[in-house]
């Protein structure tokens, strides 16, 4: 697949994307020749190259999908020049993934590709970028102005680039940001031979928007934060393309073959998140109201942390955390939106050995108070030298309810161990 947006709501969108992303490009071209020329331009150059192992521990339940074993590279470089005395910048930053497994894994996007001005009061940010929202662990109810690359990871941290003109006003009483997002991207999903997935495969083809103007939809976000003391405040407003598909099963499916089709419709979107850092412990919230043409719910994330400082006299702290999702639509969430979180608690241990290498343990427990539902997880990661970074991972998934979500990745239980180089 090429550095290019997905299949879009029809060919006329299709080549307005396109325009647009290729006119973002050209613009950026022009703008960097135009530095080349200047006397005060800083450039830097870094990135990392990333080579993953997968390595499933059961067959899968779908025999169109890969057996044990998956490998994949990664490349994402990043390119940075400013000039101005820092005040003018502009950032690149392409990705790309080979899988040898999933086709749909292979893929490329670009994550940035933004020009940036500040002011002593006031930033402008133009192009693609990634802006994040959101403070809990193990869901980010808040973050939505990125969609989500959900061919990456199951855990949904990793985002699409999406077009916008971000206006950013710092006043006494917090800093308020004014989005307008042209351009929808549609969520990644994995192919047939791709892992945790559904037992339906998601066509890429198949989509449709409640908007006329599908892709082109104009989405546009308010957002004020405000950190007092000890306390990180954050609000906003939503209004435009919902980012979470709803999934159907497809008209086109056959007896042979059966698969899922897209539907994106608008909403509203409120949101809030808090944290608060009060002596060792460290609490986290997160809020939304979301109302679309076909469910009104609220959802919340709230987590708590304790960490003791140095633990046996060593230099390792050890943090204890609980965290909890509520989702008010119960079990309609699981035939709608397909929410795995309705009704989940999560208890977890952080190590954190501040040595030179950074090493980092984490190892958490959920388990879903509406079915007989567990996952477990283990994230470990430590740098060696100055430049290599190794990761490992392990994800158990338990459930024996046929009506949970759950239940159909209970085979995919799997270990991933990383190697990324950083330049």
């Amino acid at each position: 697949m090429s550095l290019s947006f997905k299949k879009p709501f029809n060919k006329s969108s299709s080549n307005k994307l396109t325009g647009s992303l290729i006119a973002i490009a050209v613009s950026a071209s022009l703008l960097l020749g135009n530095l080349a020329q200047a006397s005060d331009v800083e450039f830097e150059a870094s990135g990392n190259i990333t080579v993953e192992q997968r390595y499933f521990f059961k067959e899968a339940l779908d025999p169109q999908q890969l057996s044990h074993s998956q490998t994949s590279i990664s490349v994402e470089p990043e390119l940075y020049w400013q000039w101005n005395g820092g005040d003018d910048s502009v950032i690149f930053t392409p990705f790309y993934r080979v899988d040898s497994q999933d086709s749909q894994r292979t893929h490329g996007d670009i994550r940035e590709l933004a020009y940036v001005h500040a002011s002593d009061d006031w930033e402008l940010r133009v192009g693609i970028r990634k802006e994040f929202w959101g403070v809990t662990e193990f869901q980010h109810l808040v973050d939505v102005i990125n969609q989500t690359d959900g061919v990456e990871d199951f855990d949904g941290e990793d985002k699409l680039g999406q077009q916008m003109i971000n206006l950013s006003v710092v006043n006494d009483w917090g800093i308020v940001d004014v989005f307008l997002l042209p351009g929808f991207r549609e969520r990644t999903y994995g192919g047939e031979e791709g892992r945790l997935r559904g037992p339906l495969v998601v066509d890429e083809d198949n989509v449709s928007y409640e908007s006329s103007a599908g892709q082109q939809h104009l989405d546009l976000a308010l957002r004020w934060a405000l950190s007092v003391g000890d306390y990180d405040l954050g609000a906003y407003w939503f209004h435009g393309t919902n980012r979470e598909a709803y999934l159907s099963p497809s008209s086109q499916s056959t007896l042979q073959q059966s698969s899922l089709q897209q539907y994106y419709s608008q909403m509203d979107q409120l949101g809030v998140d808090v944290q608060a850092t009060l002596g060792d412990w460290l609490w986290k919230f997160e809020g939304i109201h979301r109302s679309t043409s076909l469910e009104d719910f609220w959802a919340t994330q709230g987590r708590f942390e304790y960490s003791f400082i140095g633990v046996f006299e060593s230099n390792i702290d050890l943090g204890l955390l609980m965290e909890h999702s509520w989702d008010s639509r119960g079990e309609v969430a699981l035939g709608a939106q397909g929410s795995l979180m309705q009704n989940d608690l999560f208890v977890g241990a952080r190590l954190a050995f501040n040595d030179m290498q950074s090493s980092e343990f984490l190892m958490g427990i959920g388990s879903d108070l509406d079915h007989n539902a567990f996952s477990f997880l283990i994230e470990a990661n430590r740098r060696f030298g100055d430049d290599f970074i190794v990761s490992f991972d392990v994800r158990l998934l338990q459930s024996n309810d046929e009506n949970d979500l759950l239940y159909t990745l209970s085979n995919d239980d799997h270990a991933q161990l990383s190697l990324a180089w950083y330049f």
